[in-house]
């Protein structure tokens, strides 16, 4: 099926993602940000991350956000547009863009994220109501991640009122908890209350064992396994009657450039597990999450059964590696082609 049949064939399931869009400054490989002469430019933000994926993996996606009225949030919306995403209910306003800066690891030196959000013009929005009922039409699913409720109570709250919307309107809400204690700061102990009640309305949910320990308020476990994650995720279910899948990875680190990734999803009729793919040469880490958020969700749009939308997500997350850009482009071909084995041939 070519991309174009794909798209309409999903244009009556478009997802719309809410949430903040970045600059990613990165000091170029092998140098660190004290001591960079350079810095490289790419766009990016989670929500972003899953609009894109989701578009060069055939479906329909919309964005969600406030971008600063300035050449660089004209550089944001042209890199949406330039990937397929709908920008119909992107505004600008006034403020800054958010940056980020990275130090990418290497070896034994693990990669550092400076964050400089403060102010940004996303931030300044959430301060008056958004038009959720405009902003949501011609969309069957919403997807958020906790990164917003991070930022301020002004954000904790829209993004509770976007799910209740979205909710009143009978669509799907898939919720990337991506808990960053960096981001809470001083609001740490509001977290888990706040991602709770944004869980409570999600079909879907990608969650750490961690993650859903601080919504369940469980001891933090120090080790995770699917196993372990299983029984904090067969909890989850119980509590939250909406949900029907709740997804995520398994990472073991030999260093910054040589890891393994897998990952399992929970359902009501039990665990699924991927292959576990050894990632060597890692070219950027930053985004795989959001890939394999997107890959499930490739999965769960397609009618895939779970076995099948966790092993999607996988090949998307591993596939993501060995792009430079925040995005993930990998296609629903080179996912097929990774699952059978096929990714190294050259036709």
């Amino acid at each position: 099926m070519t991309v174009a049949a794909s798209r309409e064939m999903a244009a009556h399931r478009r997802i719309a993602c809410f949430g903040e869009m970045l600059l990613r400054l990165a000091a170029p490989r092998g140098q660190v940000l004290r001591a960079a002469g350079e810095l490289d430019v790419f766009v990016g933000g989670a929500e972003a991350n899953v609009a894109v994926a989701l578009s060069h993996l055939g479906h329909a996606s919309a964005m969600i956000t406030v971008l600063a009225d300035n050449p660089l949030g004209a550089l944001c919306g042209a890199e949406l547009r330039r990937h397929g995403v709908d920008c119909a209910a992107v505004r600008t306003g006034a403020g800054r863009m958010g940056l980020y800066f990275l130090e990418r690891g290497a070896g034994q030196r693990p990669a550092r994220v400076v964050y400089d959000r403060e102010h940004s013009a996303f931030c300044r929005a959430m301060s008056a109501p958004l038009p959720w009922e405009a902003l949501l039409q011609g969309s069957a699913w919403l997807h958020v991640s906790g990164i917003t409720a991070a930022l301020s109570d002004a954000g904790a709250q829209t993004l509770l009122a976007a799910v209740r919307a979205a909710h009143a309107r009978q669509m799907s809400i898939s919720f990337d908890c991506n808990y960053r204690p960096s981001l809470w700061r001083d609001r740490a102990m509001q977290a888990g209350a706040v991602l709770r009640e944004v869980a409570a309305h999600a079909t879907v949910l990608f969650a750490s064992e961690h993650d859903l320990a601080l919504m369940l308020q469980r001891a933090a476990p120090e080790a995770s396994g699917p196993e372990s994650f299983a029984a904090a995720a067969r909890e989850a279910l119980e509590r939250f009657g909406a949900l029907r899948l709740i997804a995520t990875t398994f990472r073991q680190e030999s260093g910054a450039d040589e890891q393994t990734l897998s990952a399992a999803c929970l359902t009501r009729d039990g665990l699924s597990r991927s292959r576990t793919y050894a990632l060597r040469g890692i070219v950027e880490r930053i985004g795989s999450g959001d890939a394999f958020a997107a890959g499930v969700l490739h999965g769960v749009l397609g009618g895939a059964d779970p076995a099948r939308a966790v092993e999607l997500g996988a090949a998307s997350a591993c596939l993501k590696h060995t792009v430079a850009t925040d995005f993930s482009l990998a296609t629903g071909e080179e996912l097929e082609a990774l699952l059978r084995g096929q990714a190294a041939l050259v036709r």
